[in-house]
């Protein structure tokens, strides 16, 4: 039986290098367009994921200018691959963020992306900052963008119930998660000085 996972794993012609010669690697935006080549996402989701990135670079360029330590591209290049695997399950079945986080992982080496992609529906630690930047960056980025526009919490929480709420325990986690995201707003918020309700996010492809 042929393994649906084949196209998507990296080759296995040639061995893995040894653990100490392995770096991690932070793919800029055209590659990364060409390993959603690879794992044959779909439009729509491109162009949420490209959404998503505009949001969450935006939030990186404001923390590092507030002197918070972040890697502006590695935040953007998690956010372009948090859906790598969306597809995938759509048809397969499975956990998108943990496929996803896994698929990140073998073909880039890097953890802090695997990261982002892992969580990027809900951080289950403490919400704190300076030390995680990159994965809330891109949560609040996923939980801004409704399909390719950017839009209030409260308009996004609203399209995830209309679509996905058929049940009451399904709601009720839509609801921990968007309580969730309005707490990453108000923590970014102050933070970096700003009204992130009312940003326009003009900055979203600056990276360091």
């Amino acid at each position: 039986m042929k393994n649906p996972l084949q196209p998507f794993l990296p080759p296995l012609d040639t061995p893995p290098p040894p653990p100490e010669s392995r770096r991690a690697r932070v793919p800029d935006h055209a590659e990364c367009v060409r390993l959603w080549d690879r794992y044959e996402m779909p439009d729509h989701i491109r162009a949420h994921s490209g959404m998503v990135a505009r949001v969450a670079t935006h939030l990186a360029v404001l923390a590092k200018e507030a002197g918070l330590d972040v890697d502006v591209a590695e935040v953007r290049a998690s956010a372009l691959l948090h859906d790598i695997a969306k597809a995938y399950t759509i048809h397969h079945g499975g956990n998108h963020s943990q496929l996803g986080a896994s698929w990140v992982m073998a073909v880039t080496g890097n953890p802090a992306l695997a990261h982002g992609v892992m969580h990027h529906v809900y951080w289950p630690f403490d919400l704190e900052l300076p030390g995680h930047v990159l994965p809330l960056a891109v949560i609040y980025g996923d939980k801004r963008v409704a399909h390719d526009r950017i839009v209030s919490l409260e308009d996004r929480f609203q399209d995830l119930l209309e679509r996905y709420g058929k049940t009451q325990l399904i709601r009720e986690r839509i609801a921990v998660t968007h309580e969730q995201a309005m707490e990453v707003e108000r923590l970014f918020s102050k933070t970096c000085k700003v009204d992130l309700s009312e940003d326009t996010f003009d900055r979203g492809r600056m990276v360091d």
